[in-house]
């Protein structure tokens, strides 16, 4: 397990109980929280704070909560099953989210949350280093062209996430 999760305050908000119960074991060297809707969610949010907040997108108004927690300064990683298309991945990292991972990946979430933690913390140079570890998998699930429609979106994203050919050399 990631010795940078043990003892981190999480907030898990999802409403499938399986989902919930998966995480905490997942999470085990983590003080977690769970809320199963977004009232519970929005009170745990109103009494606490968090290191990092896990959130669904379907059935919990995962966008509001994302809201909040940008608010409250806590990062947050986008978990999804139904959600999992390009709007969605778009729409989380334009408003701010930390990371966005399908629940497909649910069994590497320590892994995400790692990165999310390291970023923030000034200890990674890649601040969306989930995205480089998911990119074959959204480009199997979406398709071979799946960011033409977002090609503004995706090309900042390159400027400020991706190393140059330079600075790639540089590292080596």
């Amino acid at each position: 397990m990631e010795e940078i999760l043990k003892g981190k305050r999480v907030l898990i908000v999802d409403d499938e109980p399986d989902i919930l119960e998966t995480l905490v074991e997942i999470l085990d060297t983590c003080f977690i929280d769970t809320a199963p809707n977004f009232e519970t969610a929005q009170k745990f949010l109103n009494r606490n704070h968090y290191d990092l907040a896990i959130l669904d997108i379907m059935g919990v108004n995962g966008y509001e909560l994302l809201k909040m927690t940008n608010e409250k300064g806590i990062p947050a990683l986008m978990l999804t099953a139904h959600a999992v298309n390009p709007e969605n991945l778009v729409k989380s990292i334009t408003g701010g989210a930390r990371s966005y991972v399908p629940k497909d990946k649910i069994s590497e979430i320590d892994t995400y949350v790692a990165d999310v933690l390291r970023s923030i913390q000034g200890d990674s140079d890649k601040p969306m280093a989930w995205f480089g570890k998911l990119e074959p998998f959204f480009d199997r699930k979406f398709g071979k062209n799946w960011k033409d429609k977002h090609k503004d979106f995706w090309k900042q994203f390159d400027k400020k996430y991706r190393p140059t050919r330079d600075e790639l050399d540089e590292i080596m």
